[in-house]
């Protein structure tokens, strides 16, 4: 009995052992298909990868080179549209030739302001595609660019839209507009598919299909080898963003499927020899790589901090919450601020006081999702000691590895330079136009002076002699001869203080400054602006605050300032549709201006207001240029002179529109703070 027992516990030994061989085997073999299958659906995805990314890079380029191609169309553009506009007429041979080099553009047309169309000239390539009506009906797509082209001073496009001709079918096509400063739009015709065709180079329209298309997959024009069945589709598109309208370039290219082995067997054989040889081998590439892959990582880190070390740019990082994440140390020696004291802030110590609120809504702004611009934007900053300097800040989003935003970055370079050269720059070309200027002015105050001299003086003898001969006569008509007399006298004495004033001035002698009370120098001028004034029917009102200090001003050449602004204000007034005429000369301390040490100077600020027509904006921006006059008797020079005088006493010459119609010229003077001129009551007159 026991020796039927042992073979039988022997055979479920080894049927057990048998058992567990086979399922080790079929364990192996299992993994082994796995390991093969695993390789070659890795080996068909690595292929179908790097076809991607081919057609990647190809689009990329593709797409690049039809931008370029763009570019210099827009230039050839421009310069069609430059001699149109200094030839003031439509240059139908250069429309042509520009044409026929030019594929892709259908029609070239010139139109005015309104978008009337003036001229066209069609391809030689195709029969005419655009009929008059038809044409117009596509007034609201050429609008649409116009608009925008004059709202960005540079060429636009409007949307894609489709052409249909007399054939029954039709391309799809756009406009690009570039606006003329003479007035007037130069609108060029593209046919997206000729588009296609000439900008984008032949070899990627040999094996894909190169197509237009709406960001929303809708498709506009293809050209290239259409799918062929069996082959499998890699695509690959990128947006082409132009100012006015957003097409979808995408190339579709057709590859065969990646083959499988062709011997099953062949490939288990190859399958496991390559599983058993290359383990060790692709664990030592992977730790040779790993290894690389960090040295080249600590490099690059390295790298890059070496680079930010070294950079003037500042460079700061701020989170989605606004909190500083990152600065580098140009930052921080811009600002004067460690890094510890600025990383984790949300309200920077940099912003000034004053800006700080302004600051923040615009940093609020921007975690909202606002875009910056793109050419970036200035700002003012402050040191740590308080000193404030202008900074040009560029922003970008913050996206990770994953394509999600983080934060903003931000680049910071400091004004402070090119702005100190720039003043040195503008004060030196002040300077030069000034000597140029007072080269001619003076040769002809030297003769001026040397001409009038004499004519003036005879003018006082006359007036002398006169009196003289008055003398003794006591009647009315005698007194007011005598007064007149003696008017004649002191304006030929001053029109001969006058001569030396400017004769001085052009010369850059040291001129003459003493205490003058405001009063004094309307007094002195009243006379003369009474005459006008009497004679164009207008009536002065003067308004001077009370206790008004002293002013300390070259008496003739500030009296000439406010004896210019006042006739400019009356005159300005001389029109047949203004009945009422009213000039208002006001002087009053300014407010804020005051410094508060004891010794610092004071300003008073002189007003010339009208109510006349006013000064429209092209007028306003060359107002100061000297010779630039809106009078057919006028020199151009007397607000140029004004600006000068005031601007040497150490004030400012400015003008805003008066309300509700008419100018105002306002111009500060140095008040002498301890010698008050003291009214006997506030002064408010008005003459007729």
């Amino acid at each position: 009995m026991h020796s039927s027992v042992a073979p039988a516990g022997q055979a479920f030994a080894r049927l057990r052992s048998l058992w567990q061989r086979w399922f080790l085997w079929l364990l192996l073999a299992m993994l082994v298909l796995v390991l093969l299958a695993t390789v070659v659906w890795l080996a068909g995805r690595h292929e179908a990868e790097q076809m991607q990314v081919v057609l990647d890079h190809d689009t990329a380029d593709a797409l690049s080179e039809l931008r370029g191609g763009l570019q210099r169309n827009a230039q050839s553009l421009n310069a069609l549209l430059t001699e149109t506009a200094n030839a003031r007429r439509w240059p139908e041979m250069e429309a042509t030739s520009q044409l026929r080099a030019h594929r892709e553009w259908l029609r070239l047309e010139w139109r005015d302001a309104q978008l009337r169309l003036l001229a066209a000239t069609d391809t030689p390539y195709r029969m005419r595609l655009f009929e008059q009506d038809a044409r117009e009906a596509m007034q609201s797509d050429i609008a649409l660019a116009c608009t925008a082209a004059s709202k960005l001073s540079a060429p636009a496009y409007s949307p894609s839209h489709y052409v249909s001709n007399s054939a029954g079918n039709g391309l799809e096509v756009l406009e690009i507009c570039l606006p003329s400063e003479a007035g007037g739009y130069l609108v060029a015709t593209y046919s997206l598919r000729d588009t296609l065709t000439e900008l984008v180079g032949p070899t990627l329209r040999r094996g894909q299909e190169v197509i237009f298309s709406e960001p929303d997959g809708t498709r506009l024009a293809s050209v290239g080898v259409a799918r062929r069945t069996g082959n499998r589709v890699f695509t690959s598109q990128q947006l082409l963003d132009l100012p006015g309208v957003t097409l979808m370039f995408r190339v579709d290219g057709w590859r065969s499927e990646p083959d499988l082995f062709p011997n099953l067997l062949t490939a288990l054989v190859t399958a496991v020899s390559i599983a058993l040889v290359s383990v060790l081998v692709l664990l030592a590439r992977d730790t040779r790589r790993r290894l690389k892959a960090e040295r080249e990582l600590a490099d690059t880190l390295a790298f890059r901090k070496a680079m930010e070390d070294s950079v003037i740019t500042g460079l700061r990082a701020r989170d989605l919450q606004g909190r500083i994440t990152y600065v580098n140390p140009a930052f921080c020696a811009m600002v004067g601020f460690t890094p510890e004291e600025l990383i984790g802030t949300v309200e920077a110590p940099y912003w000034p006081t004053e800006l700080a609120h302004e600051y923040q809504q615009r940093q609020d702004m921007r975690i909202g999702g606002s875009v910056p611009p793109r050419n970036g934007f200035e700002s003012v900053y402050m040191r740590k000691d308080g000193a404030r300097f202008p900074v040009l800040i560029f922003e970008a989003p913050l996206i990770n590895a994953q394509g999600l935003q983080t934060g903003w970055m931000s680049a910071f370079v400091d004004l402070s330079e090119q702005r100190r050269i720039e003043e040195i720059s503008r004060a030196s070309q002040e300077r030069l136009q000034a000597s140029a200027r007072l080269a001619t002015v003076g040769e002809m105050a030297s003769l001026l002076s040397h001409e009038l001299t004499q004519p003036l003086a005879a003018i006082a003898s006359y007036a002398t002699g006169s009196l003289n001969l008055l003398g003794g006569q006591t009647d009315g008509a005698s007194a007011e001869l005598s007064m007149a007399m003696r008017r004649i006298g002191e304006q030929a004495e001053r029109a001969g203080q006058v001569i030396r004033s400017v004769h001085d001035f052009v010369r850059r002698r040291d001129r003459t400054r003493e205490p003058v009370a405001p009063q004094v120098l309307l007094d002195a001028v009243m006379p003369l602006v009474r005459l006008q004034a009497q004679k164009l029917g207008v009536r002065i009102d003067i308004v001077l605050e009370p206790a008004l200090p002293q002013v300390l001003c070259d008496r003739t050449l500030v009296e000439q300032v406010l004896l210019n602004l006042t006739r400019n204000a009356m005159q300005a007034m001389d029109q047949p549709t203004i009945t009422e005429r009213v000039l208002l000369l006001r002087v009053a301390s300014v407010p804020g201006r005051a410094d508060p040490a004891p010794e610092a100077r004071r300003w008073l600020e002189f007003a010339v207001a009208d109510i006349g027509s006013g000064i429209d904006d092209a007028v306003a921006r060359r107002l100061f240029t000297p010779f630039f006059t809106t009078r057919t008797d006028g020199m151009g020079l007397g607000l140029s002179l004004c600006r000068t005088v005031v601007e040497q006493h150490g004030g400012a010459l400015l003008f805003e529109p008066n309300r509700p119609r008419g100018t105002v010229f306002r111009f500060t003077l140095p008040a002498i703070v301890n010698a008050p001129f003291e009214l006997p009551a506030p002064a408010l007159a008005a003459d007729a």
